[in-house]
């Protein structure tokens, strides 16, 4: 255990940390309260967030492929990638709620397809490892939330960010814990 002194102030690189983890903990504390309070307004918020950044970065594409040097190659290829992002931004400005369940079905499906591949792996795994549950476990609780995903997209939505809400939360009290510890730590 390290010998601290309460009473020895800290140095700046340590209470900028401390500092830094302690705001970094409150704001993610507050945002999961947010997210469990008004779910729906969350996840709206961070698709129309997702929806914003592909929009940006889509016209930065455009202009740096615009500028890319012709003999270098790509400059089709990145004006097409940005012009994407640029279409992508304005769907999900346009129509939030469908660009939510867009989202949420891609997750479902990678779940799904997640949950099948890993029983097909574990089944393959079984040759080489004596009873192996631990991913065929894995897979149907993968394949089973997939699934409910795809049947109840709403229900799904606000499942899906209340996890976020109480993950948030809990990991802020823990950066407040460690920005509490940084803050008592002895200068050298």
């Amino acid at each position: 255990m390290a010998d601290t002194d309460v009473g020895r102030s800290a140095s700046p690189m340590s209470a900028l940390a401390w500092g830094a983890l302690g705001i970094g903990g409150i704001l993610a504390i507050v945002l999961g309260l947010v997210a469990i309070i008004w779910p729906d307004v969350t996840f709206t918020v961070l698709v129309v967030l997702l929806g914003v950044y592909a929009f940006i970065t889509g016209i930065f594409t455009v202009l740096v492929g615009a500028v890319w040097p012709p003999g270098w190659g790509l400059r089709w290829p990145m004006v097409l990638h940005g012009v994407l992002g640029i279409v992508v931004g304005a769907l999900v400005f346009i129509r939030p709620e469908a660009a939510s369940l867009v989202l949420l079905y891609l997750i479902a499906a990678w779940a799904i397809i997640s949950g099948v591949l890993q029983i097909a792996e574990a089944v393959r795994l079984r040759r080489v490892i004596p009873d192996e549950w631990g991913l065929i476990l894995g897979g149907i609780a993968s394949l089973v939330f997939g699934v409910l995903l795809a049947i109840w997209p709403k229900e799904g939505l606000v499942a899906l960010v209340w996890i976020f809400g109480v993950f948030a939360v809990v990991f802020g009290a823990a950066q407040l814990v460690l920005a509490n510890r940084v803050r008592r730590m002895p200068i050298d």
